[in-house]
Order: structure tokens, then C-alpha cells, then sequence
């Protein structure tokens, strides 16, 4: 059984279009292979440059834990 279209209104008034383009965002733009490879390698890098930071940060921290193991074992 086929589905029939309603009108929005009564009155038979098409509906409001949407706006060409939607509040805080960019219109799309095809990208090259190129522009492709190098934006995913550009994300690879920073996502390594934040895994060392965190990396750093657990070092530090693993770092004040075998100082506290030493203080605790010479008592």
C-alpha cells in the first residue's frame, strides 16, 4: 500500500527550507589523496605527541612511588 505525502499545513503551503548552511560549520570541500595522507599523518603525530606526554606524566608519578618504596623499606 503506497504511502501518501501529507501537506504541512492546511492551507498547502510547502514547508520552510532550511538554511544553505547550518550555524558553525564548514562547507565541505573534496580533499586530494595527498591533503588526505598528510592530514592523517599530521593527527598520528599529535595523538603520539599527547601518548608521550602522558607517558611522561606516569614516569613521574612511578618515579614517586619507588622513592616511597625505598623510604618504607630502610624503616
Amino acid at each position: 500500500m503506497p504511502i501518501r505525502k501529507r501537506p504541512d499545513s492546511a492551507s498547502g503551503k510547502p514547508a520552510p527550507t532550511p538554511p544553505a548552511q547550518p550555524a558553525g560549520r564548514k562547507p565541505w570541500k573534496k580533499k586530494t589523496p595527498v591533503e588526505v595522507v598528510l592530514e592523517q599523518a599530521g593527527k598520528l603525530r599529535q595523538e603520539i605527541a599527547e601518548d608521550e606526554r602522558a607517558l611522561e606524566a606516569k614516569r613521574k608519578e612511578l618515579q614517586k612511588f619507588e622513592e616511597a618504596r625505598k623510604i618504607f623499606e630502610s624503616s
